[in-house]
């Protein structure tokens, strides 16, 4: 995979499931990931253990942290810190990276 150009939208395929996820790298708890979700699908409460960045490629989320929402549309990113409880909601079918560092 490395020194390989990557075709994003040819990556995570939403054809019949709701979420896909590839992790195009990772060295310890650091990962580039790849994720799609399709309109209104969830990724329920979690907590990242590293700090990390969510980058929409196409569509738009929406990340909820405690009583705070942030809408994230194609093009804009969110940086977080590490230990902070988090959902993530698709308004649209959404491709996303989550860059965690």
């Amino acid at each position: 995979m490395f020194f390989n150009v990557l075709k994003v939208k040819d990556i995570v395929d939403l054809k019949d499931a709701e979420f896909e996820k590839e992790v195009l790298l990772s060295n310890n708890d650091s990962s580039l990931n790849l994720i799609a979700l399709k309109k209104d699908a969830v990724i329920d409460t979690h907590t990242s253990t590293c700090n990390a960045a969510a980058y929409v490629i196409d569509g738009e989320i929406e990340l909820h942290f405690d009583a705070e929402k942030f809408k994230i549309d194609k093009g804009e990113i969110l940086l977080f810190k590490k230990d902070k409880q988090h959902k993530v909601v698709a308004l649209k079918d959404s491709k996303f990276f989550v860059i965690k560092i």
